[in-house]
């Protein structure tokens, strides 16, 4: 043959397209090469060159656009255990070592029907095409006891974390991605925890704060990893470091919480709030802000209310805050009793009335997302008053008006905090005892604190 045709092969009598594959593609088509027949003589192989060319074209470009992909989630640690849990299936020994005897037999057989469901190298013989959960599988075979347990990684420190602490928490989970996908595009999260050195979490905090972010929110995003990290740590008996530990994000007030940063409303904002809602809003929204400003509960605490909760046949007038099937409280101190006064116990009794047979004080808010629901709505007639305040907070600056109110009236450091459902140490466990007993000194201190203004 004078002219060289590329990929066209004489082999004894016979000729044959053949045509190496691309390592990267060699996964996807399970070969290492293309062999095509193409007759027993020149000229048949030359009349059926162009057709056997177009089929090994066609077979590559399939494989270019239709990539492998990888199982989902799966990191190397459940590729471990994955293998692990298929040897104890099997019957074998764990702690095998590499003896001979039946067991070291019994591991070559099984490797063997492993490795013969792949096609094999044309000019190495090995195995093409391998996926890594065989390869484990394989590696667990041949090495048994010798095998050393994968470090855990990012991401297998994030997935227990999720099920061990988050717990079905649907916005905790949302968080948790939303925080570890900051976390990926600077460390990929396949790195092993052992891996993770000081500059890697400098680089993380980094990146966050060049998103525009508040120093208090990336520090509140660190305290999420950290807490990930020592988790896995602990769970698993790792000896390394948590490089993300006091890692401080900046100095002075920018790392201060924003919400302890936040003034709290003056009684005229706060009347003039009331009106916009009232004459703007819908009636939800409008008893959701009075109850609000007469209590000091968080948004959550007051969307979440059942009209059980609202006592207002008692001596002393009160709602119970507590967790429930629909609402999850912060802390276990947000549990508590809170007394009516005033405007608040007039919105308490509208509310009651306006939910009719319904179950929930405000049915369309104590919903997944629906304090987060309020709060926007609340916030946009609170701009619409005061204009946008970076020092204002749709109802965090309520919290802060009642314990300034508080702090007026003379309320004890303990009392106060027992009130507001916070939890400081002792001095808010002190006012224990019955609920009239409460009821009686809260109410006294309330009434007090609602006739101090806030100028």
């Amino acid at each position: 043959m004078l002219i060289q045709v590329r990929y066209l092969q004489q082999r004894g009598k016979s000729w044959r397209y053949r045509r190496k594959v691309p390592p990267a593609l060699r996964p996807i088509l399970g070969k290492g090469e293309i062999v095509i027949p193409l007759g027993g003589s020149e000229a048949e192989a030359l009349r059926r060159y162009r057709k056997a060319h177009a089929k090994a074209e066609q077979q590559l470009a399939v494989a270019v656009a239709h990539p492998p992909q990888a199982a989902p989630g799966q990191t190397e640690l459940d590729r471990f255990r994955l293998a692990e849990s298929q040897i104890r299936d099997w019957g074998l020994d764990l702690d095998w070592a590499g003896e001979d005897g039946p067991e070291e037999l019994a591991r070559d057989v099984l490797a063997d029907s492993i490795v013969g469901k792949y096609p094999a190298d044309a000019e190495t013989g090995d195995p093409t095409g391998v996926s890594v959960e065989d390869v484990a599988v394989l590696r667990a075979l041949r090495l048994g006891s010798r095998l050393t347990r994968p470090c855990p990684s990012l991401e297998d420190a994030k997935r227990l974390y999720d099920k061990e602490r988050v717990k079905g928490d649907r916005k905790k989970r949302l968080e948790l991605e939303r925080i570890f996908r900051l976390v990926g595009a600077v460390v990929d999260l396949s790195r092993p925890l052992d891996r993770l050195e000081r500059q890697d979490a400098k680089d993380v905090r980094d990146h966050m704060l060049d998103g525009g972010r508040t120093a208090a929110s990336v520090d509140r995003y660190l305290n999420v990893v950290r807490a990930v990290i020592n988790h896995a740590i602990a769970e698993n008996d790792l000896a390394c470091k948590n490089p993300f530990m006091k890692l401080e994000v900046s100095d002075g007030d920018t790392a201060i919480p924003d919400r302890l940063l936040r003034r709290p409303f003056t009684d005229a904002e706060v009347e003039r709030i009331a009106q916009q809602l009232h004459t703007n809003a819908g009636k939800s929204l409008w008893l959701i802000w009075r109850l609000l400003a007469g209590t000091g509960c968080r948004l959550a605490e007051v969307t979440g209310l059942r009209v059980a909760d609202v006592h207002l046949g008692h001596r002393i007038p009160h709602i119970v805050v507590e967790g429930h099937k629909d609402r999850r409280l912060k802390t276990k101190s947000s549990n508590r009793v809170v007394p009516l006064k005033g405007d608040a116990h007039a919105a308490a009794k509208e509310a009651v009335k306006a939910a009719g047979s319904e179950a929930l004080l405000f049915k369309a808010y104590c919903r997944l997302g629906g304090p987060d629901a309020a709060s926007a709505a609340i916030g946009k007639h609170v701009d619409a008053v005061i204009g946008k305040v970076s020092k204002v907070g749709p109802t965090h600056s309520l919290r802060h008006r009642m314990a300034d109110k508080l702090g007026l009236a003379g309320a004890p450091d303990g009392l106060r905090d027992r009130f507001l459902g916070h939890t400081k140490g002792a001095s808010s466990e002190s006012y224990g005892g019955s609920l009239e007993a409460w009821l009686e000194m809260s109410s006294a201190i309330l009434a007090k604190a609602l006739s101090c203004r806030i100028l």
